[in-house]
């Protein structure tokens, strides 16, 4: 069973995305305040590494597993040449982890119970010059899985690097966040305000919360979807920023009939076009299509916008349909155009409903070579 197959059996669709509350309507927040001192940088700034992890469980992957392990030490072999990687892998599995992902990846002895650190490692800010990082209180994406070592992977990470935490209330994964790095924040309500993950909790109160420890001047809702897969529509597959300020939004593939998830990005795509950035900017939108007629599966996420930038290269999924592979690739090199774009086949991954933003987590500030 993957991360999101854990809907499977309930009979609802799962493809990827996050979930609201009730009352949550999409749209922007308030007028943007003043400058805060605490950053949460955007990707493409400089990293000391990526961290990403070892799959340890066959009662998530059952006979997937050697074939998600072998996704995963391609990519971190592939992002080694660009940057540090730390591996994190149950003790009683570091050698095995160590022998596939090779001499170039630093392997370290953390309990996991998945790979997907990008919702389990703290999430990095920046405050007088020093990193800190935010423990979101992993719950399992709201207590659909139980994942008892990855709950405590966030504070092994800061104790691991002897990073300064931040404490907060809020039950949150890093898929949930994506920034501009310079004050705005975009999110899916359905994802965060969730009786599932913050009982009780109003979007404001949430928002202010994610104000405080990210240090935003501005958050920018996406309504999302509750319950249609196990994130309840994380962020990074729907909609992520680019250098430039202009954002890319995932589109089914045309001729796609509409469905819960064409209008998510219909939503998603009316929000952005009536919304300005933290500088009071319009967002400029460009849309990313997605390959049509690939099958890994009823969980699969098939989006080009679940890739991961690191220093001087951005590592892309690629799903197989040349044509669309191509033209996701060259979007990315008009947006990213100081950075080699690296496509990946991801498939085993992709099947369990994650991508490679979803399995790699950058930890900001200057590499050491």
């Amino acid at each position: 069973m993957s991360r999101r197959s854990a809907l499977s059996g309930l009979g609802l669709l799962a493809v990827g995305a996050c979930g609201a509350s009730p009352q949550a309507t999409g749209g922007a927040s308030a007028a943007p305040g003043p400058m805060p001192a605490r950053r949460f940088g955007a990707e493409w700034e400089s990293h000391v590494r990526t961290v990403m992890a070892w799959p340890a469980s066959a009662g998530i992957w059952a006979d997937l597993l050697p074939e998600v392990r072998a996704d995963i030490a391609r990519l971190a072999r592939a992002i080694g040449e660009y940057e540090e990687v730390v591996m994190l892998a149950r003790p009683a599995q570091v050698a095995a982890a160590r022998a596939a992902c090779g001499g170039g990846v630093l392997v370290v002895p953390i309990p996991v119970d998945d790979l997907w650190t990008r919702d389990t490692v703290p999430v990095f800010v920046e405050e007088a010059g020093e990193v800190h990082g935010v423990d979101f209180n992993f719950n399992g994406w709201g207590r659909k899985q139980t994942h008892d070592h990855d709950a405590a992977v966030a504070e092994a990470v800061l104790d691991r690097f002897d990073i300064p935490g931040i404490d907060t209330w809020l039950v949150a994964e890093g898929g949930s966040f994506e920034t501009d790095g310079k004050g705005t924040l975009m999110a899916t309500e359905s994802s965060l305000v969730n009786d599932n993950r913050n009982p009780g909790r109003s979007r404001a109160d949430i928002e202010a919360e994610l104000r405080r420890v990210l240090g935003l001047r501005k958050v920018i809702w996406f309504e999302g979807v509750r319950g249609q897969d196990i994130t309840d529509a994380h962020v990074d597959y729907l909609a992520r920023f680019t250098p430039s300020g202009a954002v890319l939004l995932d589109r089914a593939a045309p001729g796609t009939p509409p469905d819960v998830w064409t209008r998510v990005a219909d939503q998603a795509h009316a929000t952005l076009t009536e919304s300005t950035d933290a500088d009071g900017r319009p967002v400029e939108v460009i849309e990313v299509f997605q390959p049509d007629d690939v099958d890994l599966g009823p969980d699969a996420v098939i989006s080009y916008l679940n890739f991961s930038v690191t220093n001087d290269a951005v590592f892309l999924p690629e799903f197989g349909d040349r044509e669309a592979d191509d033209r996701a690739a060259q979007l990315l090199r008009d947006h990213f155009p100081d950075r080699d774009i690296i496509g990946i086949r991801i498939d085993a991954i992709a099947s369990g409903g994650g991508g490679i933003h979803c399995a790699t987590h950058d930890q900001p500030g200057e590499p050491a070579n």
